[in-house]
């Protein structure tokens, strides 16, 4: 629900920045810090990324962006479902829909109204590492909604109605998940390559899980993630950095929150490499098509191959152009639907294709997309790919990235799980240095490992 962007021809990194990037790991707290600036032809400044440390640790950093009316804020908490035991599996998830049910302040239709009566858009959403609140306003209502969010970050009530209310909610919400084929077999494809660990569950839980968490359990979980040195207030558009955290350091600061002893962020699951476990895994369920995931251990996010894995990845699967477009569905018909994926994790990733085809069909696809895969580990891409490849995922970057919405996504993501903030010039710079070799490297060692299949339909 959150995404990217980036300058248009004709922009530069100011002089003083010799790469583009900039490291994210010096966080004093008292601090402010001019981390990107970038200026058109003429000098003028376009965009200015700046960063505050709070007291406890809290981050704030803007992206103050020329031209726009609009202002996108987000708060970023590093928890999400892979920092849950068994026994809380699902509550990330959960605590994300309680924030939204009141504060001593505002009652949940008062935090519904607040942003309806201004326009704006207000959302949220969990994923295995961590969770987004976010908001997109006109640029005069930032600091409602900089406060709205505050307020629910800080001093959610976790009344025992609304945890009862809202755990039929996610029951319903986990069964709508059960019903569509694609959540389907991307759960099985998790559950086979991570196994029972955190990262192979489903991120929104179980029936069972949901069910049997308590008010007490949640409320702790809250009390024990959702502290400053842990989030990071982003925001991007016609933004004032200065005024954003004095807006930020008197929204976060109800009852003391910001003066709670600020303690290390331990480096979070990083310890080791984390191995995908290959094998086969099926569920019968009474859809029209299969559904299917083949796919292997791919890189972790830090990786710098991830650039040349990038290019691949839409070259092989990433449009209408793509090999595996042309080969299953436009030569072959034998699929409506066919692209592959990679996504990355601190301490691994997983590459794949998914394929929704009819089942008398599914063993032509599976032939056919196992000997594309073994083609490009064994020769690589031809020259006109790699520049296609390199052309759309240049075009989806920057394309994506032309609102405030996405810039605040960029930066927040940024400066939570990443060691930099790399400029736009220095990520398009990083594509298009990717060589044929680099790419045939990376396919031989990717698409040489053991498989993981997940399938789902009627048979």
């Amino acid at each position: 629900m959150s995404k990217l962007n980036a300058p248009t021809t004709g922009q530069q990194a100011s002089a003083g920045r010799s790469s583009g990037s900039t490291s994210t790991k010096a966080r004093k707290s008292g601090t402010t810090r001019t981390l990107q600036t970038v200026t058109d032809g003429a000098g003028q400044v376009t965009s200015r990324v700046r960063r505050t440390v709070l007291p406890g640790g809290l981050r704030v950093i803007s992206e103050e962006m020329a031209g726009v009316r609009s202002a996108s804020i987000g708060v970023w908490v590093g928890v999400g479902s892979r920092d849950e035991t068994p026994a809380l599996h699902g509550c990330s998830h959960f605590l994300e829909h309680l924030l939204f049910k009141g504060t001593a302040e505002r009652s949940a239709l008062d935090i519904s109204i607040a942003l309806d009566a201004v326009g704006g858009e207000f959302n949220a959403f969990t994923a295995k590492e961590y969770t987004c609140f976010h908001a997109r306003v006109l640029d005069e209502d930032l600091p409602l909604a900089v406060d709205v969010l505050g307020d629910m970050i800080t001093s959610s009530r976790l009344e025992p109605a609304d945890v009862e209310a809202e755990r039929d909610v996610i029951l319903d919400e986990i069964a709508m998940h059960d019903d569509d084929p694609d959540d389907v077999v991307h759960n099985l494809f998790a559950a086979q390559a991570w196994g029972d660990s955190p990262l192979g569950r489903p991120i929104a839980g179980t029936e069972e899980s949901i069910t049997a968490l308590t008010r007490e359990q949640v409320a702790r979980f809250y009390r024990r993630h959702y502290r400053p040195a842990t989030m990071v207030v982003a925001a991007a558009g016609n933004v004032d950095h200065t005024a954003l955290v004095r807006q930020v350091r008197k929204a976060f600061g109800r009852n003391g929150w910001l003066d709670r002893e600020e303690a290390p962020v331990a480096p979070r699951h990083v310890a080791r490499p984390r191995r995908v476990t290959p094998g086969t895994i099926e569920a019968t369920r009474p859809f029209e098509q299969v559904n299917v995931v083949l796919g292997m251990e791919g890189l972790a996010r830090q990786d710098d191959r991830r650039f040349a894995l990038g290019v691949l990845n839409t070259a092989l699967g990433g449009g209408t152009s793509s090999r595996l477009f042309q080969e299953v569905r436009e030569h072959r018909g034998l699929a409506y639907s066919v692209y592959s994926f990679a996504s990355h994790h601190a301490d691994s990733g997983l590459v794949g294709v998914s394929v929704g085809c009819l089942p008398s069909k599914l063993d032509d696809v599976l032939a056919v997309v196992r000997a594309e895969l073994a083609k490009v580990a064994a020769d690589g891409i031809s020259a006109e790919e790699l520049s296609r490849g390199k052309g759309m995922l240049r075009g989806g970057l920057v394309l994506g990235l032309e609102d405030s919405g996405s810039r605040m996504s960029r930066i927040g993501k940024a400066e939570l799980v990443y060691d930099e903030l790399l400029s736009i010039d220095e990520v398009i710079a990083r594509i298009d240095g990717v060589t044929l070799e680099d790419i045939r490297e990376i396919a031989a060692e990717v698409f040489s490992r053991s498989e993981v299949l997940a399938v789902v339909g009627p048979r």
